[in-house]
Formats: C-alpha cells, structure tokens, sequence
C-alpha cells in the first residue's frame, strides 16, 4: 500500500500558511490606518496645501486587508517555496513603499499620486508610486494565472473556484485603478465615481473564498457545492459589470436606476448563496480540515 501525495506534500492546506511575511506586512497597514485615524480625531484631516490625512488612512487599511486575505489563499495556488517567495518578497517591498508614500506624502501636504507645484521630490515619490502600482498589478497576474491551472482545481475544487471568480474580480479592481489614473480622479461625467468599482472588486478576495472555504466543511452534496460557489461568483461579478456601466455612463451608483438596482439584486444573491452555506456548516467543522483535505491525506492505493 503506498500513499498519494497531494500538491502540498500530503499535508493538509491551512489559510496563512507559512505567510507570516505577508501577514505582518497587512499588520503595519492596520497600525498606519489606526494612528491616521487617530490623527485625524485629534488634529482634522486636512494637511495643506494637498494632502488629506483621510486618504492615508482609507488606503493603508485597505493594502492591509488586501495582503492580509491574499495571505490566507496563496498556500492553495500550488506555487512551490520558489515561486512563493517569488511573489511574497517583492510584494512585501512594493507594499512598504506604498505605505510610505501614501502617508508620509499626505502628511507633507501632497496627494502623492497626482502631484500638483510639487518639489521635484514630490514628483519623483509620485512617478516610482506610480510604477510600483504597475508592478503591484503585474505580479498579482501573476499569482491569478496560477490558480487556473487544471492541477489546482483537481487537489481542491471548491478553493479553486472560489479563488478563480475572486481573481477575476480584483483584476477588474486593478482596471479601475489604472482607469483613475488615466482619468487623473476618480470621478467620471457628472457623478460617476470609479471608486465603486475599484473597492468592491477587491472585497470579493474577502467574500467568495470564504464562501467557497465554508462549502468545503459543508453538509451540502458535492454538487450543491460547486453550484452555491459558482451562484456567488458569478451574480459578484455581475454587480461588478452592472456598476462598472453605470461608472462609464457618468451617473452615480446610489442613484434610484436599473443598473444600481440590478448590481444590488446580484449582490444580494450572492450574499443569500453564502448564508445557505453558512447555514449547512456545522459549527464543529468551520475550524477544522475539510472532508475533501481528510480524504486525500488517508487516500492509498
């Protein structure tokens, strides 16, 4: 009798794993976020002539929320040690650059990415910021391509196609955030704001894996499985679009239209999919290796 082993060695894949790295770093965007806000509770948030502390604090939580669920799903992308610390190092770096430029450019009194009569400084943070978003982009491409693999989705399919629609989501993120920088803002027409588009494509890191991760601990037939993922990923995304169009067409995402409305009904669904897998995870399975993972470590021949 001989065992099979799995894509991770036949061990179990746990959220986080050996990211500790990527973790920390999504820390000190809490601690940034935490003493800006702090800041502006004490002092306001205005640092003329440009600067707005406010902006510094929505931005270094969001990188933290970012690294910190991008931590939680790289142990399923099936990259070895190599291709890992290939992306975790530099990703660590750009983000530390980040974090500085946001917050200390603000505090100096310059918007850091659209600099305006600014020293020739000021100009140089905001031009590598600028490549450094590029970059932030182009290896998180990267990792994306790597969760299609067909070897990724045979080890753990529901991971794999709750990450896959996520991937897809933060990719049309990162579009509107090359958007408002070519748009020099983020406001289109008279009242669309890209910023919808750019923030909520990023939640889905948050929300589709854990639905996907709760259906892997779920009492829910295998089928049932996959649908309730795919009905999260798919109705996300569509929100996504339905905002998306209703950004392009210049008008608000609040405003009482068919589009604004139609993205609320597919993120309702999407939300409704992911409280009928919660409902059907046993509390005492929510914390504990998913029957799938169990079954591949016993799996001999």
């Amino acid at each position: 009798m001989k065992t099979v082993r799995s894509l991770e060695g036949n061990k179990t894949i746990r959220l986080f794993e050996g990211e500790k790295g990527l973790v920390l770093t999504s820390v000190l965007g809490f601690l940034l976020s935490a003493f800006c806000g702090l800041w502006v509770l004490a002092f306001g948030s205005e640092a003329p002539p440009g600067g707005n502390i406010l902006n510094a604090f929505s931005f270094n939580a969001a990188i933290g929320i970012f690294l910190l669920s991008t931590a939680a799903i790289l142990p399923y992308s099936g990259l070895g040690r190599t291709g890992r610390a290939f992306f975790r190092y530099p990703y660590i770096v750009l983000a530390l650059y980040a974090y500085a430029a946001e917050t200390v450019q603000n505090f100096r009194g310059v918007n850091p990415r659209f600099v305006k009569d600014g020293v020739p400084f000021d100009a140089a943070v905001g031009s590598i910021f600028a490549t450094v978003a590029l970059l932030l982009v182009l290896f998180y491409l990267v990792l994306a391509i790597a969760y299609f693999r067909p070897r990724i989705y045979a080890s753990y399919p529901e991971m794999a196609a709750g990450i896959r629609y996520a991937m897809i989501a933060v990719m049309m993120s990162f579009a509107a955030g090359i958007w408002i920088s070519m748009n020099q803002g983020r406001m289109v027409g008279l009242h669309g704001n890209i910023i919808w588009l750019h923030g909520l494509g990023f939640h889905a890191l948050q929300a589709i894996p854990l639905v996907a991760w709760l259906a892997e601990r779920s009492s829910l037939p295998k089928a049932m499985r996959k649908r309730m993922i795919h009905v999260t990923g798919v109705s996300y995304i569509l929100g996504l679009v339905a905002i998306g169009w209703q950004t392009v067409l210049g008008h608000a995402v609040l405003e009482w239209s068919f589009l604004p409305i139609a993205a609320g009904a597919c993120f309702l669904v999407s939300l409704l999919a992911g409280v009928f897998v919660l409902r059907n995870t046993p509390s005492d399975r929510i914390f504990t290796p998913s029957a799938a993972q169990a079954s591949r470590r016993s799996r001999v021949l």
